[in-house]
């Protein structure tokens, strides 16, 4: 059950990946109020905005009560102007349920029926086709979110249960009606930073899963490359204080210890330090953790929030006011790129290592055991470099870059729904990386034998090769790459092992 403005951002996870979910209905009565207010307003002479006006640029022109439902439809058909491809159902979900707990805090002016219908859909699995292109993040997410509102009166298409229809046939095969829009329930459904935000919520709920694996996949090379573990010590990280820093060093030591691997190099080995891919881990991959964990506050405020306009106050008052401008949403969704940039800008150098002779410490070049005749990862860790490449061009900012929209009146936008629906392919990049430096790190350890690893990093490795086997002659890669992915973004690679503990869940 959903408590509009208490929402956590955990709950929000579960409705992406699927679950049903309903409305408290305490907030009912101060939706009914504010439905009121509206109502009393077309009932008036007074001019509002968005209520019995036209929009944006043409807010000085009232118009008739007779018209103001015309006026509703046409906002949604008109503002229906989204191009590219479909948004994926599981964002779908979201954005109608993040769209739910803004009308539901009372301060929209929406009938209680309006919601209604909106949770029915979700839960029915009627999700509106919705175009991924069309917003600047200011004033609201207004195309994506027109074309969610256009299932809810009839017209657009849907899929139903996997199959495209109209949104007519899937009401009509679960006895449901288009809903005829009341005074301002138009503008409210489109005005508001909902698709932005599923966007970025989606992104963070991947890159979770993907970053948490990194420590994993670090391990894994820490061990292949018969790095020392002395820089994880508990005190070296608390000396300095950061708390995503501890948190991966303690996840790092709980993966490493007793191994067996690592005392068959602790006497007369001269290698004094070792690369930072290795050596500094925990302070890149704490400091992305740290990064991403602040978004997540950000993001649960904002899922929270009510982000339409105008809106009513509880003075009865209607004000206009600029809560659909998305600058906080854009802001974090940056913060979120460059995480997932660095996360596999130095994963990416340990495959490099891993495959290099040079700077392996003993393994086969492109961990091949017959190199030469054999490839083995050479175009593996060329891949990764291809996708660390274009994270890194992806990480570039987007809130600065506003232009001018409506004829100079939304003369500054945020361009947050673009800047957080990039999150969606970087992390399938990322995934891809350290799904590689998985392959590899494997490789790496099984190419020390006899010499064992420790029993956590056993355990994972005994899980690849339920899957991928052990490269001994060169094969179709890409399979391999593919399935490890597939664990990787599902987080079957980190989840259930003992011992990793960051203290920094959602």
């Amino acid at each position: 059950m959903l408590k509009p403005g208490k929402v956590l951002i955990g709950e929000l996870e579960k409705v992406f990946w699927g679950a049903p979910f309903e409305i408290s209905e305490d907030s009912k009565i101060q939706v009914d109020r504010s439905a009121k207010v509206v109502e009393d307003v077309i009932n008036g002479k007074d001019a509002v905005y968005g209520i019995n006006t036209g929009f944006g640029k043409l807010a000085s022109l009232k118009i008739a009560k007779k018209d103001t439902a015309t006026l509703q439809r046409n906002l949604i058909l008109s503002h229906s102007a989204g191009v590219g491809h479909a948004i994926d159902d599981d964002i779908v979900r979201l954005i109608m349920a993040l769209k739910v707990i803004s009308l539901a805090r009372g301060a929209s002016g929406v009938r209680w029926k309006l919601i209604e219908l909106l949770i029915k859909m979700v839960n029915l699995r009627i999700l509106p086709v919705i175009p991924s292109q069309g917003s600047v993040g200011a004033s609201g997410d207004l195309a994506p979110l027109a074309h969610m509102a256009l299932s809810l009166i009839g017209e657009g298409q849907v899929r139903y249960q996997g199959n495209l229809m109209s949104s007519k046939d899937a009401f009509e095969r679960n006895n449901l009606s288009p809903i005829v829009l009341g005074p301002k329930e138009g503008l409210a459904l489109i005005n508001g930073t909902q698709v932005s935000t599923a966007f970025a919520l989606a992104g963070l709920f991947k890159v979770w899963r993907i970053a948490r694996t990194s420590i994993v996949s670090g391990a894994l090379s820490t061990e292949a490359a018969m790095a020392s573990h002395a820089p994880f010590v508990s005190e070296i990280h608390e000396l300095r204080g950061q708390l995503g820093q501890i948190s991966v060093a303690k996840g790092l030591r709980n993966l490493l210890a007793n191994s067996p691997l690592r005392e068959s190099h602790r006497e007369e080995d001269e290698r004094v330090q070792d690369p930072y891919c290795l050596r500094c881990q925990p302070q890149v991959l704490g400091a992305a953790f740290d990064q991403l964990v602040y978004a997540a506050k950000i993001l649960e405020i904002e899922a929270n929030a009510v982000t339409d306009n105008p809106l009513v106050l509880s003075d009865d008052s209607i004000v206009s006011g600029g809560n659909f401008h998305a600058e906080p949403v854009g802001m974090a969704a940056d913060q979120v790129a460059i995480a997932i940039s660095e996360v596999g800008a130095i994963a990416q150098r340990r495959i490099a290592l891993l495959v290099d002779p040079a700077l392996s410490y003993g393994l086969p070049a492109f961990l091949s055991p017959d190199p030469g005749l054999n490839s083995g990862f050479m175009i593996a860790e060329v891949t990764s470099a291809a996708l660390m490449s274009e994270n890194k061009s992806l990480s570039n900012p987007r809130v600065i870059d506003s232009t001018p929209t409506s004829a100079n009146q939304e003369d500054h936008v945020s361009m947050a729904c673009h800047g957080a629906r990039r999150l969606n392919e970087m992390a399938e990049n990322l995934a891809g990386i350290i799904a590689i430096e998985i392959l590899a790190g494997a490789q790496g350890v099984d190419l020390r034998a006899p010499l064992k690893t420790s029993a956590p990093l056993i355990n994972m490795i005994s899980k690849l090769r339920s899957q991928v086997k052990f490269l001994t002659d060169d094969r179709n890669m890409s399979l391999d790459i593919e399935r490890a992915v597939e664990s990787v973004m599902s987080g079957q690679y980190c989840d259930d092992l003992d011992g990793i503990s960051l203290g920094t869940e959602f």
